[in-house]
């Protein structure tokens, strides 16, 4: 279930006056906007707001049907945002405006997840040019702020109570309604939310930057319903919004679940707990013996007893070259725009399939690096560590990586596996050393322990994964 489609849907039922049934008996929003007007007239008169100036035409009556996207029920009326509300853009004052502690200065970072974070970089200002240079800006509790400035546009967020006061920057616009303030901000938050009419209007800079005036703003078009139908409409958006965060919670703690189950998978897999041992395979320790003589057994089961027959324990170098990655000389031109992948963390997040990286080297640059072929485990060794790669196309990587290239006695998928298991990560983690970034050696990473099962039952563990795991992939796609 596509959550965030289905609340797009509900808010655009709720702005065509399809979500909640209309009454008759409702005052119609005729009325309600002629009660308004009188009550912006009064604060014009007494000097608390300065009457804007009017960039389109408008009129006591409601648009003709031509001007407004489409029709709205009976009882509704279109008009312009500015007519509802005292709308201001904020501004940015000079820099010895700003103080270590004075009024609270949103900026657009701030608006996070339709909610004011100030916590979150604060920033602040001088009284004296709150209430003086940016008189016009001063926040209330209630009011609605929306960013004009992307991408992204059109964030919304309303100023809490744990703000009574506080001022803004040129990015955005307070909304502050004349009348029925509490009601209308959220009525016109899920307006606003619905984005079409800010998207209709937006224009676009010469740096790709999409904005929205100040005039632009005033002059949005609102269809408004009766006062009792928005109050309506409020509730059931709300309701349904609340069914919604419970499946989307649901859905979360599911993609925990999955998550865990697929560690899970592979927790009992390289413990030799996924699938039978067949007493007919070749042990490990003998297939060790053949490919690489001077490898040392760690321990097996004669020695171990929790370890499966069959199975040994070894270093990763005795089953896989490791290869640290390097970056060819950025100053070399030559060695650039090629077709050879140059792997970076970045791309390990393509994971099981790592096929593509985001640059790539000319024959020369190859020929001045070191060559991963396909089938080669790439693992992050530092910063993000432990992300791990399945490589699919030869290439080589840059130095934030190490590739483990297996030999004949390991099976690339289940290495692959084994790499991701918690039991290697945490591995990694133990042998990461961070002054300012965590790193983990190539002969650290050489000298970790790894169980190793015969190649047989290395095969059918692959299997069995892949098929857990396919699985849980196709219900985490249809949550």
């Amino acid at each position: 279930m596509d959550t965030k489609k289905l609340r797009q849907k509900i808010l655009d039922l709720a702005i065509h006056g399809k979500l909640v049934p209309q009454d008759p008996n409702d005052e119609p929003a005729s009325v309600l906007l002629e009660r308004i007007r009188a009550e912006k007239e009064r604060l014009i008169k007494e000097g608390k707001i300065k009457r804007s100036r009017k960039s389109a035409k408008t009129s006591d009556t409601p648009h003709y049907p031509q001007d407004v996207p489409f029709e709205v029920p009976k009882g509704w009326v279109w008009c312009l945002l500015e007519e509802l509300a005292y709308v201001a853009a904020g501004s940015t004052p000079n820099k010895d405006a700003f103080v270590a502690k004075g009024i609270p200065y949103i900026k657009m970072y701030n608006l996070r997840v339709q909610k004011i974070d100030f916590d979150f970089h604060p920033q602040y200002i001088k009284r004296e040019i709150h209430e003086g240079k940016l008189h016009r800006s001063r926040t209330e509790i209630g009011d609605l702020l929306m960013n004009i400035v992307g991408p992204p546009l059109g964030k919304l967020a309303v100023i809490p109570s744990t703000l009574p006061e506080g001022n803004f920057n040129q990015a955005a616009v307070l909304i502050r309604p004349y009348h029925h303030k509490e009601l209308l901000v959220k009525y016109l938050f899920y307006y606003l939310s619905e984005m079409s009419e800010i998207n209709s209007i937006s224009t676009k800079g010469s740096a790709g930057q999409v904005n929205i005036s100040l005039t632009q703003s005033q002059n949005m078009r609102i269809p408004l319903p009766p006062l009792a139908e928005q109050q309506r409409i409020v509730e059931e958006i709300e309701r349904l919004f609340k069914l919604i965060d419970i499946i989307e919670q649901g859905k979360a703690d599911l993609q925990t679940t999955i998550t865990q189950t697929k560690n899970k998978i592979l927790d009992l897999a390289i413990h030799g707990k996924l699938v039978p041992q067949d007493p007919n395979d070749e042990p490990a320790s003998e297939l060790l013996k053949r490919i690489n003589p001077k490898a040392q057994i760690t321990c097996d089961n004669g020695h171990y007893a929790q370890l499966p027959k069959g199975w040994s324990i070894y270093e990763l170098m005795d089953v896989a070259k490791i290869v640290t990655g390097s970056t060819p000389s950025k100053s070399n031109l030559s060695y650039y725009g090629g077709n050879f992948p140059l792997y970076k963390p970045s791309d390990l997040d393509a994971g099981r399939h790592t096929n593509t990286a985001s640059e790539y080297l000319t024959t020369k640059g190859r020929d001045v690096s070191r060559i991963i072929p396909p089938n080669s485990i790439a693992i992050c060794c530092i910063g993000s560590i432990g992300k791990v790669g399945y490589i699919e196309q030869e290439g080589t990587t840059n130095q934030q990586i190490n590739t483990a290239i297996p030999s004949l006695a390991i099976f690339p998928d289940y290495l692959y596996h084994l790499c991701t298991s918690t039991y290697f990560q945490n591995s990694l983690m133990e042998k990461s050393s961070a002054v300012t970034i965590s790193i983990v050696n190539k002969s650290k990473m050489e000298h970790i322990k790894i169980p190793l099962p015969p190649k047989e039952e290395q095969k059918r563990i692959v299997v069995a994964i892949d098929n857990f795991f396919n699985v849980l992939d196709a219900v985490k796609e249809n949550l």
